[in-house]
Order: C-alpha cells, then structure tokens, then sequence
C-alpha cells in the first residue's frame, strides 16, 4: 500500500462516484416532467450546458480541492506537507484527455436517459412545475453527475501515483492554492475530529 493512501479525504471522494446512479436517475425523473415544449436538440443542449460546462471549466483549469466536505472546506494554511504534496498531484496528473473522455462517456449516458425519458412519465407526474421545472432539475442533477465522476476519475488518476513519485513530489505552495484551485464551501481549521493531530497550524507552517 502506498502512504499516502492513509489520506482519507481521497477515499471519501472517490466514494462519492456511489451517489452516480442516484443523480442520474434524478436526471430521468426531470427530463419526464410534463410535455415537452422544445425540440430534442435544444432540451439536451440545455441540459448539458448547465451539467457539463462548469466542471468540465472546473477540472481543467483550477481543478477541485479535494480537502472540503459539503459546503466545508480546510484552510489552505492548515493542510500537511502530504496534503500539500496530494494538491500537487491533482494538479499535474489529471489527463486532460481521460477527464474529456469522461464528460464524452456522460454526454452518450445522457442521451441514452433522455431515449428511456417516457417510461419514467408516470413517477415523474408528482413533480411539480411541469416540464421547464423538470428540465432545470436534471440540468442541476447531469451537474452533480458531472461533479461525482470527475472528481473520483481525478483521485483515482492520483492514487495509482507509484510511491517513488509520490517520494519526489513537493508541495504545492501554500499561497497559490486558493488561486489555482477550486475550494467551495466556508474556510475552516478543522472537519475531520480524527484528522486533527495531522493538520498543522498557521505558524508551523511558517517554519
């Protein structure tokens, strides 16, 4: 087992890709609200504008600071040298390639849930709002699907980081992490109770 693998936030990440089917099936639900009042095309690029355009943004240019749980986030002052070293990973070794491979893989899903849409019409009747309502929902749900394949695609891209490597990775500089990275959520010192003997404070990181 490679030692950076103790890190938990990248297991709790790379589980989120469990929370998949759930999103996608909100996404049928949304798409059978109501009749449809807007040509095929325009109704999936609707869709898939609101779903993919802002992760797809996300992951390629300040991609997602793993270190945040809900709408939590770690100080970038409070992450170990090992955090800091993990930020480095994410940003070098997430394939470009594998990540647009990935929002290709959840365009063709997509189509295929807005093909089986009609079996879903008599569930997705409780929905109120009608079908523009439906539409934005599964706008909102191909977002959080988007967001729970890339960034479990990216932690497994940086666990299969060969020890060696991991030996010779520095850390990425304390000062740039918020401008380089994605942190959603409030700033905080602390989320995980067992994790707090591996932060460190402001003035040792400092030192």
């Amino acid at each position: 087992m490679r030692s950076f693998w103790t890190e938990p936030f990248l297991w709790i990440h790379l589980a989120g890709l469990a929370a998949l089917p759930l999103t996608l099936e909100l996404i049928w639900f949304g798409l059978a609200a109501g009749n449809p009042i807007l040509p095929v095309w325009l109704e999936l690029l609707l869709v898939a504008t609101i779903g993919i355009v802002p992760v797809l943004w996300m992951q390629l240019t300040h991609p997602f600071d793993i270190f945040s749980l809900l709408l939590v986030a770690l100080k970038p002052e409070q992450l170990t040298q090992d955090q800091q070293k993990l930020l480095y990973l994410f940003k070098t070794k997430t394939n470009k390639v594998l990540t647009i491979a990935g929002t290709v893989l959840m365009l063709w899903i997509l189509w295929q849930i807005y093909r089986i849409a009609p079996l879903a019409v008599t569930a997705a009747s409780l929905i109120p709002g009608g079908h523009i309502v439906g539409l934005l929902g599964a706008g909102l749900a191909f977002l959080a699907s988007n967001l729970f394949l890339q960034v479990p695609l990216s932690v497994a891209q940086v666990l299969l980081t060969k020890e060696s490597e991991w030996q010779t990775t520095p850390a990425y500089p304390v000062e740039k992490i918020q401008q380089d990275f994605t942190i959603p959520g409030i700033k905080v010192n602390q989320i995980l109770p067992w994790a707090k003997d591996s932060t460190i404070s402001p003035s040792s990181a400092d030192e």
